[in-house]
């Protein structure tokens, strides 16, 4: 096999890629950096130059999940100052769209493949941040009357849980066909978030 050539940067993220495609056929338990380097064709060392250990690896396929799941959902948000109800469905929409576009990302964000998430700064930072940006709308859909007073922070997990929880049983084949064969993820989502906002 003839090794690869990556420049600026190209390496990490081939590495990363070939993580995600090893974690989402084989899970924790079949990654190992000698599998990532076979897979982006590189030598067995290359990985090293990043990533010490696989943990190392899957904090950072989380942290840039998260990062782009980010990016999406801050420009839903922004597209909609004027109005913290579309806010929130725009946001949510966001949230699912990056889901089933980066099903395997996804999965491995809300894993247990990373054991010790607090040894990974940028990953903490970047979830945080998220979560916090979702706290922020659910304030201001509260002070528009849109969601019922209380707080923000249990509200806005009750909201995402849900959200997301549609979401996991979808992209695992959970939800009837007799569902998916009349509605979309975006519908059932949809029709989830409009039972949680008060009417106005």
């Amino acid at each position: 096999m003839t090794e690869k050539t990556y420049h600026h940067g190209d390496l990490k993220n081939a590495l990363i890629q070939a993580g995600i495609e090893i974690l989402a056929k084989e899970g924790v338990a079949g990654l190992t950096l000698r599998k990532v380097a076979r897979r982006a064709g590189v030598s067995h060392s290359a990985p090293y130059a990043h990533f010490p250990d696989k943990q190392s690896l899957i904090a950072a396929i989380s942290t840039e999940g998260f990062n782009q799941l980010y990016t999406l959902l801050d420009a839903a948000i922004l597209a909609n100052t004027a109005d913290p109800r579309q806010q929130l469905i725009a946001g949510t929409r966001a949230y699912t769209q990056f889901a089933i576009d980066h099903t395997d990302t996804f999965k491995i964000m809300f894993s247990s493949a990373l054991e010790k998430e607090k040894e990974y700064p940028a990953f903490v930072e970047i979830s945080q941040k998220t979560f916090e940006r979702v706290v922020d709308v659910v304030r201001a859909c509260q002070s528009a009357g849109v969601i019922r007073p209380g707080s923000p922070e249990l509200l806005a997990v009750t909201i995402w849980g849900q959200v997301h929880g549609i979401i996991s049983l979808a992209l695992e084949g959970q939800i009837p066909h007799l569902v998916l064969g009349e509605h979309s993820i975006q519908e059932i989502v949809s029709f989830a978030l409009g039972q949680m906002l008060q009417s106005q």
